[in-house]
């Protein structure tokens, strides 16, 4: 598995089509190019290619809702 900077996860935002989307939360990296709720690496008002982790206490939902998502690396930083 591939470890990302913060700096190459950047990336991986969405802003160019065909590029795969990601976003780190806790230390992995998940993929999310075709999840419907990352339309252009956006969901609702977070942003793929950062760290969503301090994002994800704030959130309706709990950490569960990644089990569906593909790892596909980690993180340092």
């Amino acid at each position: 598995m591939k470890i990302f900077t913060i700096e190459e996860l950047k990336q991986y935002d969405g802003s160019q089509k065909g590029n795969p989307v990601y976003f780190a939360y806790k230390g992995k990296a998940y993929d999310v190019t075709n999840h419907p709720l990352f339309i252009d690496g956006i969901h609702f008002e977070h942003y793929a290619g950062c760290d969503l982790t301090d994002y994800m206490k704030d959130a309706p939902h709990l950490d569960e809702v990644l089990e569906k998502l593909k790892i596909i690396g980690g993180v340092e930083g």
